[in-house]
């Protein structure tokens, strides 16, 4: 591949992804959207979440299963109990590190 080629291929690339983003704020400025729709939109990001990371859970640890869903029950309780996303993360790993000398 030649030099210009990469350039165009990237500005390109910047251009369709700067479209996407930038169209919601040029045509809903001033607007509200209903309710419903705003709760739906605020979950976008934790449904995401959760699908990238479910996966992960069960392949964690080759042949333990458990130690994935150990992981992630300590997350969750400790998400639960309404800890910061921080604490929940490093919860999750103190109790993995815990599990884990164990096994």
């Amino acid at each position: 591949m030649n030099s210009s080629l990469i350039i165009f291929t990237i500005m390109g690339m910047a251009v369709v992804t700067y479209i996407p983003r930038m169209l919601p704020f040029v045509m809903f400025r001033g607007k509200e959207l209903p309710p419903f729709l705003q709760g739906v939109l605020q979950n976008v990001p934790f449904a995401t979440l959760g699908a990238l990371i479910f996966p992960a859970v069960l392949l964690i640890n080759d042949g333990n299963i458990l130690f994935g869903l150990a992981g992630a029950a300590a997350a969750f309780i400790i998400a639960f109990l309404g800890a910061n996303v921080i604490i929940v993360v490093i919860g999750s790993i103190v109790v993995l590190s815990i599990y884990s000398l164990f096994i």
